[in-house]
């Protein structure tokens, strides 16, 4: 921060004098100067007798009267005509040329009469009337000699009282210590206000019959504005007293600084409030001119010297500045102004004091003008861009209440304010931008504004500008809504139906929204958006031919979600494909299978959609028991398993009591008896898991038998329908050494039954044991 106000001081507030002392117009007095050639004062009385002479003879003739008024209205209606000549860019170029050229010759030859006029007061050729300029500077000596000295007394009892008003408010808060500057600064005025006081009483009383001659005044009035302009500059770096300094600037900064602020103010300001009048009114005005080029020629030499001492320093901080910035633009920038900033400074006095030279009125109030415009919008614009860097940096923070409630609106802020920023900081670059080329009159922005067609522009622009603010603000609130209905924490919950709509009405809406809002923005500009819907149309048409398989999908998905055949979270078989369903489109959808596995279907694909959540669901129970069990048992146990599963968590997924069915099929080694539970819509799956075990306990309990693949070994028949022997070899007999016929028999034996017992495994029937089926795949 001290560094930040050491660079301001440095490079623009001893340029803020010196431009000041140099845009101050002579000061005319009301003195008439006390020397004069003769041959002038003849001179001029002859031409001024004969113009009055010729005046009087024309207004007494009535005709040139007539004449003469006739004139001065046709030329004050010409004046009061606009400009309607288009000048153009290179035209004002050349009359911008054209009278720099004329001022630079205009510029020498005003410094080579200034040269020969004080060359011959200085010789002597023009008189001088000393005496009168012996008293004149008498009676302004006695009033400068008494207002410097009381001055002096009373700087140096504020010198001392403000020593112990400094001791204070070291150690005091910040409060008190603003309230001891306060006193500070209004002693150190009291004291200039003293001092001018006494000199005027000096002045009415040396003065003749109590009033104060002119340059007496001129004194005063240079003493007051000059002091306590200096005891501003006092106030605000306090050289000597660090706890009443208002800037944060070290102590060899702020001596330095008001050392060279009070010697350029005391120079400039006494020498064009006081010293060049003066000279005015007892020498020559062109001596007080002389006297003014040299007085300003000094401040510039100051200036130029004090821009050299500082160079270094600002080139490190703005360098510093550069490498700790974030932004590659930013960076450049100040390292080129660091590395360039004391030449431009240089030039740029350089150019006003020979402007202010050339024609002090005119072209340097124009420059001056053009400069405290172009100062005023860079720091406006840097201002503005620094707090929306700021803004941007930091991020959009929302409280946890609305972040558990919309948790994804803080990214989509974070997303979207960004780029607004960015957009308003470009706005305000083109705004700086087009505000210096404006205060140069590069361009006359102002008036193309005000014409027709410049209205007409900017109000389009404006208006595009509201409707994309609009819209943003409209996508920002639609989807705020729709996150805030598909949370499951807040208001009421969104049914599976809910989640698909509104799933596909974010994107029609977006889509939707997009669409009209560049329409209304292009209309806004002067776009005729009529053959831009027709040539939608004729694309539309080509893209239908072209893309039928896209138009099916389309056509597909409408009817689906018209007809509400599925929707996201439920269970379906569509293309084959089983899953649940996790996204909608208007031309797919999305199923993620048991395994995991995520499939994209498109509509056209699909020919037929289960849906096994739709209002109801049904556990199948199908179970298969042995020949030799009793059917009533068999039911009655499955009746008490569904007893028991009622007696757990399940029952609040039971719809309705359980579906005896009875036998649906004799399968190859059982009876399969079949029962149906209707559940909730999903539930299906895990009612039947729970109560295939509720069934297996009670079958064990009840010696209920569920069978399951046996394997019969058949060894063949003779005519008479007996049986063939089966020789077993015991454990403990041993096959005879040499003799294979036993082990022949026993793999001829052995083969056969492992192919049978294996042919009748592969081709056991699915319904042997105990099946149960759900209506879907089992989750």
């Amino acid at each position: 921060m001290r560094n930040a106000s050491s660079v301001f001081i440095r490079m623009f507030v001893p340029a803020a004098i010196w431009l000041l002392a140099a845009s101050a117009p002579p000061l005319a007095v009301a003195q008439p100067p006390l020397i004069q050639p003769a041959e002038d004062q003849a001179a001029e009385a002859d031409s001024a007798d004969a113009e009055v002479e010729e005046l009087i003879r024309l207004l007494e003739d009535d005709e040139a009267r007539n004449r003469l008024i006739e004139r001065l209205r046709a030329a004050e209606a010409e004046a009061a005509e606009p400009a309607v000549e288009d000048v153009t860019l290179a035209e004002r170029l050349a009359a911008y040329t054209r009278s720099v050229a004329e001022g630079a010759a205009g510029l020498l030859n005003s410094i080579t009469n200034l040269t020969d006029e004080v060359v011959d007061i200085m010789t002597g050729a023009t008189e001088i009337d000393t005496d009168a300029l012996q008293r004149v500077v008498l009676g302004v000596a006695l009033v400068v000699a008494a207002t410097f000295a009381v001055y002096v007394l009373l700087r140096l009892a504020f010198h001392w009282l403000q020593r112990g008003i400094a001791g204070r408010a070291e150690d005091a808060d910040l409060v008190r210590r603003i309230k001891m500057k306060g006193v500070s600064s209004l002693i150190d005025v009291a004291t200039v206000l003293l001092a001018w006081g006494t000199g005027y009483g000096v002045a009415l009383y040396v003065g003749q019959t109590g009033r104060i001659g002119v340059d007496q005044s001129l004194f005063l009035n240079a003493f007051l504005i000059v002091e306590l302009v200096k005891a501003v500059t006092r106030v605000v770096l306090a050289p000597r007293w660090p706890a009443l300094r208002f800037v944060p600037v070290d102590d060899t900064n702020s001596a330095y600084w008001y050392f060279w602020l009070s010697r350029e103010i005391s120079l400039v300001g006494y020498g064009f409030m006081f010293v060049a009048p003066l000279l005015a009114a007892g020498v020559s005005a062109t001596f007080a001119e002389a006297v003014r080029i040299i007085v300003l020629f000094a401040a510039l030499v100051i200036l130029i010297a004090v821009i050299l001492q500082n160079r270094d320093r600002v080139r490190a901080l703005l360098m510093r500045r550069a490498a700790n910035s974030r932004t590659e633009t930013v960076s450049r920038t100040l390292a080129t102004v660091g590395r360039l900033w004391h030449i431009v400074a240089i030039l740029y006095a350089i150019v006003v004091y020979a402007l202010w030279l050339a024609d002090p009125d005119n072209a340097l109030r124009f420059v001056l003008m053009a400069t405290a415009k172009t100062a005023a919008a860079v720091v406006i614009g840097l201002l503005v861009n620094t707090f929306i860097a700021r803004l941007a940096s930091g991020g959009m923070r929302l409280p946890a209440d609305v972040k558990q409630r919309l948790p994804l609106l803080e990214a989509r802020l974070n997303a979207f304010v960004p780029g607004v920023l960015r957009a308003v900081r470009i706005v305000v670059m083109i705004a700086v931008a087009i505000t210096i080329l404006q205060a140069w009159n590069v361009v006359d922005f102002a008036g193309w504004v005000a014409s027709e067609t410049g209205q007409n522009i900017t109000a389009s622009l404006i208006s595009a500008v509201l409707i994309l603010l609009i819209g943003g603000a409209i996508y920002l609130v639609v989807q705020s809504w729709i996150e805030y209905r598909l949370s499951p924490g807040y208001g009421i919950a969104a049914s599976a139906r809910e989640r698909t709509l509104l799933a596909l009405f974010r994107n029609a809406f977006t889509i939707v929204l997009v669409v009209v809002v560049a329409m209304l923005v292009l209309s806004e500009l002067g776009v005729n958006i009529g053959p831009l819907l027709a040539g939608a149309g004729v694309v539309g048409l080509a893209v239908g031919f072209g893309a039928q398989k896209l138009v099916q999908d389309v056509i597909n998905g409408a009817f689906i979600q018209f007809e509400n055949t599925m929707n996201e979270g439920d269970v379906v078989t569509a293309g084959s494909i089983t899953g649940v369903v996790e996204r909608l489109t208007i031309r797919s959808v999305s199923l993620r299978s048991l395994d995991g596995t995520y499939h994209v279907i498109p509509f056209s694909s699909v020919d037929t959609v289960s849906n096994f959540m739709k209002h109801f669901s049904y556990h199948l129970a199908a179970i298969g028991v042995a020949y030799r069990e009793d059917i009533l048992e068999v039911k009655a146990a499955m009746e008490e398993a569904f007893e028991l599963l009622k007696q757990t968590d399940f029952a609040a997924d039971i719809l309705d009591a359980f579906e005896m069915q009875g036998i649906v099929e004799f399968a190859d080694s059982a009876v399969v008896v079949r029962g149906r539970i209707k559940t909730l819509p999903g539930k299906q799956w895990a009612v039947g898991r729970a109560y295939n075990e509720f069934v297996k306990q009670v079958f064990d309990e009840r010696g209920i038998e569920i069978p399951f693949p046996h394997v019969t070994l058949y060894l063949g028949e003779d005519k008479q329908g007996k049986a063939p022997p089966l020789r077993v070899l015991s454990e403990d007999a041993q096959p005879e050494k040499g003799s294979g016929r036993f082990s022949e028999e026993k793999e001829s034996a052995r083969e056969p039954s492992d192919d049978k017992a294996e042919d009748q495994e592969s081709e056991a029937p699915a319904g042997t044991g105990t099946r149960s089926a759900s209506s879907g795949k089992d989750r």
